[in-house]
């Protein structure tokens, strides 16, 4: 009797289970379907980072503080781009000034008139320095005059950040360069303005540290330093994408800015020009 009941009972229960999941919609199956494939992944991914966090002492490793210190520096740019690639109506011909002259540390000087002349190379100290010059004399100071071919992006940011607290115009004067991280801190001027024959150029960012970092490590750099740049710009009331052109532009050459360009991306603020002084 028992050998006759269970060819019938199978039929049943496999009919119950084909029951059961018909109770769902198929696309809601395959969706959850997905999900598991997606939590199984995200729990590989997870236990590939604990390996590399304790293989490396931390999820960037022993080099990341002294990576992100140094990173963000941008090379003074004094080394003359090849003819081959000028570009049309290369203002370098304009610039005044010698390579030592460029290469040294950032000074600051007061002059009549209310403006504080900033020469040099924006070494790391720079913005300390013009701090000590606004809190003895900055009543005295109207406009920042600016002639530097980069440096310190810490301090360029920094600079500007003093000069928008301070509401400080700044200027680039004929045969003045501001180049690399200059126009950064030129950037912070209430009112800017850039002279006709003045030369306005930004390049690539680049590690200077000899530490051997992992291209991943590299990349992510980049990526958080460009993005304070854009940042930057974008509070200081400049269009970020004027740094799309040093994304596009080697460390060792310069992209330098047409006057339509420095008016179109909101770096100049009058499009006038200034007497030579």
């Amino acid at each position: 009797m028992s050998q006759n009941l269970y060819p019938t009972l199978q039929p049943k229960r496999r009919n119950a289970f084909i029951r059961y999941i018909s109770r769902f919609d198929e696309a809601a199956v395959v969706r959850w379907a997905f999900v598991g494939v997606l939590l199984g992944t995200a729990a590989l991914l997870g236990m590939d980072l604990r390996e590399m966090v304790d293989r490396n002492g931390g999820l960037w490793g022993e080099n990341r503080q002294q990576l992100t210190r140094e990173f963000r520096v941008l090379p003074p740019a004094v080394t003359a781009v090849p003819s081959a690639d000028a570009q049309p109506n290369d203002p370098r011909q304009h610039v005044e000034g010698g390579r030592e002259t460029l290469s040294q540390p950032m000074t600051f000087a007061l002059e009549a008139g209310g403006i504080l002349r900033a020469s040099g190379a924006i070494d790391p100290g720079s913005a300390e320095r013009l701090r000590t010059e606004l809190e003895a004399r900055g009543e005295y100071v109207s406009r920042i005059s600016v002639n530097s071919p980069g440096g310190s992006l810490d301090d360029a940011i920094a600079m500007a950040r003093m000069v928008r607290e301070y509401q400080l115009a700044t200027v680039v004067e004929e045969g003045a360069i501001c180049a690399s991280s200059c126009p950064l801190f030129f950037a912070g001027g209430i009112d800017r303005q850039i002279a006709e024959k003045a030369a306005i150029g930004v390049h690539q960012f680049y590690a200077a540290t000899d530490n051997i970092i992992s291209a991943a490590q590299a990349m992510a750099d980049a990526q958080m330093t460009t993005a304070r740049i854009s940042r930057h710009l974008d509070e200081m009331g400049i269009d970020p994408a004027l740094w799309l052109h040093a994304l596009d532009t080697p460390p060792r050459a310069l992209y330098y800015f047409s006057p339509d360009q420095l008016r179109d991306y909101g770096l100049v603020t009058k499009p006038q020009r200034l007497a030579r002084s």
